[in-house]
């Protein structure tokens, strides 16, 4: 069963299929789809764990890979013992907030940089103070901002030269890739459009699992010096190793360097991670940081519903009859503002917390729900949107297409709850309904008038 859930321009899918539409990864390789379209790499919907760069190090660390030295902190205090611990009056104060452009970024408070150079635990107590318990704003993250909640402290190294290096799954090689260049720690993006030749890949047999010559081919293009090139390439095979145990999406290292001291080092690291090997990776997504996601996905996680915010749907993916349906409603005028899913197996409750996480978006001027009943049933998605209405006394429009298992029994649930719910049999009339409705709520609230909806019309 799908259901769309449409607001002044927008959608809401309760599906049959679990199949979801899927958050775009505008952020792939290091921020921005710039590298994907230049390189005939498709940028790929995909819904990912990201983690913060502590624990993404941590995990290189464990598998044998060499990284700085480097400890996190949730106080200025903290940041102040931990710097003593490391042993260095040289360290980096790196804030823990989940979005590229940390370096360039400005903190609530005025403090510039998310990224600072240190030289005593007393100044990391200091910087630490200025970033903890404060917003974070960056090109990634927007007005709203996203909060620090701890420092990443580290020795600070001094690369001889920096290189970039990630691997990712790409749907055009049908498996994963090795990515080089040998221009590490800038935006890789603008290295690909300026210069493509610089970009190194290497596509991977998912099955043989990657080989030596592979990984010292990418190596030796990348420019590692001739004693590197076998250190380098172990440490590549090691990240794919990380890349495979752990059901990763992505993993990206900018920059990965020749040290001062004569050794190969991934100095920072980002790793995504596919979220359909949640019930493989129970660990890793027990370490998700709830702090720096949309509060809606966090409801929605906690309800076991799928539901993605869209703006602007034009690059969707999802289910057969959420996409027709989104389609539809693009026909006749509308945009569909987000996608919930609920699955086959929903009770009335999820389907109210659906609706819940649908009315908290202020976007949102009219609902369509399309229910196609196959394993789930159409009485119970009425039950739930009847209990919606009443519980949270929504003044939006409804119109509700029902087709399916149950169907006369919700109609007539629908019907007797007197409610201002609208109900249509055929989907482009329902479609046409709900665009018209958003439309008029839209100039109401224009003109700042209240529009009051009332059965029968």
């Amino acid at each position: 069963m799908s259901v769309v859930v449409e607001c002044s321009r927008l959608t809401m899918d309760l599906g049959t299929s679990s199949t979801c539409i899927s958050k775009s990864n505008p952020k792939v390789l290091g921020g921005a789809p710039g590298l994907f379209a230049s390189h005939g790499l498709q940028q790929q919907q995909q819904r990912n764990l990201s983690l913060h760069e502590y624990l993404s190090i941590g995990l290189l660390k464990d598998s044998g890979i060499s990284v700085p030295k480097g400890m996190v902190a949730s106080t200025p205090e903290e940041a102040y013992s931990v710097a003593k611990q490391i042993g260095s009056k040289d360290l980096v104060v790196k804030a823990q907030v989940l979005a590229g452009g940390r370096g360039k970024g400005t903190f609530e408070g005025g403090l510039k940089g998310g990224v600072k150079i240190v030289y005593s635990p007393e100044e990391a107590r200091d910087i630490s103070r200025q970033m903890i318990g404060k917003k974070l704003f960056t090109k990634q993250t927007g007005e709203k901002g996203r909060i620090c909640n701890q420092v990443f402290i580290c020795e600070r190294r001094y690369p001889r030269r920096e290189y970039y290096f990630a691997i990712t799954m790409e749907r055009s090689f049908q498996g994963p890739v090795l990515i080089g260049s040998s221009q590490g720690g800038v935006n890789i993006e603008d290295v690909a459009a300026e210069n493509p030749d610089a970009i190194v890949k290497e596509p991977i047999d998912i099955v043989e699992g990657i080989k030596m010559e592979q990984a010292v081919k990418v190596a030796k293009k990348m420019g590692f010096p001739p004693t590197l090139i076998n250190e380098a390439a172990e440490n590549m095979i090691k990240l794919y190793n990380v890349f495979i145990q752990y059901d990763a999406s992505m993993v990206e290292i900018n920059p990965m360097v020749e040290d001062s001291s004569g050794i190969v080092m991934c100095m920072d690291a980002k790793i995504n991670f596919d979220s359909n090997a949640a019930y493989r990776q129970k660990k890793v997504f027990e370490l998700q940081d709830w702090s720096q996601e949309d509060e809606r996905d966090r409801q929605a996680a906690g309800a076991d519903l799928n539901y993605i915010g869209l703006v602007a749907v034009s690059p969707v993916n999802g289910a057969g009859l959420a996409m027709a349906t989104m389609d539809i409603i693009k026909l006749h005028g509308g945009t569909p503002a987000n996608f919930l899913d609920v699955g086959g197996g929903a009770t009335a409750q999820q389907v109210t917390e659906a609706f819940k996480l649908i009315t908290s978006d202020k976007k949102v001027q009219a609902i369509l729900v399309n229910i196609f009943g196959g394993i789930m049933r159409c009485d119970v998605i009425a039950q739930g949107i009847i209990m919606a209405v009443t519980d949270l006394e929504l003044r939006i429009p409804i119109v509700v297409r029902l087709q399916g298992t149950r169907v006369d029994d919700a109609k007539a649930l629908i019907a007797a709850s007197s409610l201002k719910i609208l109900a249509c049999d055929d989907l482009d009339e329902a479609a046409k309904m709900v665009v018209k409705l958003s439309e008029i709520v839209s100039l109401a609230k224009e003109a700042q008038v209240d529009v009051k909806f009332q059965l029968p019309i």
